[in-house]
């Protein structure tokens, strides 16, 4: 499946690219000989430019997903994948940021290990590591990498788990950062230049009204309001992001992480904006794409000069690579530091390095054999939405609330009812499924249920407290 055709210039912009990004992994690695604090964290020293870049770029990597939905719904695209997350992004900006700084704790399990017990923090530590799974990405990137190479899928995600996994393995966080202000750079540069000749080969009014179907241009895109909604608490999410947590323990301050989430909600709104008029393009320009998920992908091999195409297909890599890179390396750290280092008692700093290694190997491994599972780019999402956030959602927050803090096992009974209860419900309806439709008990989603178990449990253990 060869969708994009190269010249020998744009194959040299790619492989400029990718070997930058491995000389750039592999200097941070040069520097990252040190205590465990450095590999994991940089020595908590991430300056508000990095802070922004690396948030920005690890936090947007559904690129294929947003050209997808943005191509079949129009500016719905922005109320549904961007407006919530600048509102929870706002949230932890202004409520989280400096309790989650002021901690100095080195992850989310860490920090729910030190507010509960041992059996809370093994629990948010599993449950961690799969919200924190690349597998969404990894399966976006072999797909990047197959629409220009004609290889096999297989091939594709094994060469694009591996080139990733390369430099996070040696050079930690500090590869992670350095990685991604290349890719920063690159995933604005890519989707500008494709506007660029956008607006000059076809201006911007009347052109998009006119060949637009009428809904594309309406918030919901012809969605129903509790359709919208479910997305809005799937937003949720950003509270329990391990991105969003693991950049605010490494910023220099807590004034460094609050105002580096302000500032990223600025760019997110530019690159949402972007990448939605670019959507709407395709759609007016292609209205009879057979895989709307291959709507820039082929947006570019029509309207794209060479190197133009070769710059926007890395802009589009450098968007997927940012945030696979960077939860590759959370999930690693979870496993190596939170529950091979904390339960095999070995915590010197070069055990820790190396537990956080082999975590590297094991990440790379589970998330390959997700994406073999579970080939969809929206079924990954919605599974580790659905499973993990109710599970995390009130431990973690109450854990810098005191006033909402119920008891270590009481926690512990909400973290695992949440987790229970939407994996029955959802099984269930999967297994009732009728036209790969699934038909969940009594019509509630499993994230609502499994939330509604956690808030009941939290509720019981806020009145027991106060009597």
């Amino acid at each position: 499946m060869s969708l994009l055709h190269f010249t020998w210039i744009d194959w040299l912009i790619v492989a400029a690219y990718l070997g930058f990004l491995l000389y750039l992994g592999f200097r941070g690695s040069a520097l990252n000989r040190g205590s465990a604090e450095q590999f994991i964290l940089g020595g908590r020293m991430l300056s508000l430019p990095g802070f922004v870049a690396a948030l920005v770029a690890t936090w947007y990597g559904g690129i294929l997903g947003v050209g997808e939905f943005s191509y079949q719904y129009g500016i719905a695209n922005w109320f549904v994948f961007g407006f919530p997350y600048y509102i929870f992004a706002l949230v932890f900006a202004l409520f989280f940021a400096r309790r989650v700084r002021d901690t100095g704790t080195y992850s989310i399990p860490d920090q729910l290990y030190q507010r509960y017990d041992r059996k809370t923090g093994l629990l948010g530590s599993v449950l961690v590591f799969f919200n924190s799974s690349p597998a969404p990405y990894l399966l976006m990137l072999a797909i990047l990498l197959q629409v220009v190479s004609g290889w096999s899928f297989p091939l594709c995600l094994i060469i694009g788990a591996l080139f990733s996994m390369l430099y996070v393995y040696a050079g930690g966080f500090r590869a992670v950062v350095r990685t991604d202000l290349l890719q920063f750079t690159l995933m604005f540069g890519g989707f500008f230049i494709l506007l660029a000749f956008l607006l000059s080969d076809f201006g911007f009014e009347p052109f998009l009204s006119t060949h637009l179907p009428a809904m594309h241009l309406t918030l919901t895109g012809g969605n129903s309001w509790q359709y919208i909604l479910v997305w809005f608490f799937i937003a949720l999410w950003t509270l329990v992001s391990p991105q969003f947590h693991q950049f605010t323990l490494s910023a220099k301050s807590p004034r460094t992480a609050r105002n580096g989430i302000l500032l990223s909600i600025l760019f997110w709104f530019v690159f949402d904006t972007a990448t939605t008029l670019s959507g709407l393009y395709a759609r007016a320009l292609l209205p009879d794409i057979a895989q709307p998920s291959m709507a820039y992908p082929l947006l570019a091999e029509a309207v794209l000069p060479t190197a133009a195409k070769g710059v926007f297909y890395v802009g589009m890599l450098a968007t997927v690579m940012s945030t696979t890179d960077g939860l590759t390396f959370i999930a690693a750290l979870t496993v190596g530091r939170d529950i091979l280092s904390r339960w095999g008692g070995r915590s010197d700093d070069r055990s820790i390095t190396r537990y956080t290694q082999y975590g590297v190997v094991f990440t790379t491994a589970v998330s390959i054999m997700a994406v073999l599972l579970f080939p969809s780019v929206i079924d990954l999402w919605y599974v580790i939405g659905t499973l993990f956030i109710p599970a995390l959602l009130l431990p973690l927050t109450a854990s810098y609330f005191p006033r909402i803090l119920i008891s270590s096992s009481a926690t512990f009974i909400a973290m695992l009812g949440g987790f229970l209860v939407s994996a029955a419900s959802f099984i269930a309806g999967q297994s009732l499924a009728v036209d790969a439709v699934p038909h969940y008990p009594l019509g509630i989603e499993p994230m609502y249920a499994g939330l509604g178990i956690s808030v009941l449990v939290y509720g019981i253990g806020i009145l027991r407290r106060r009597q």
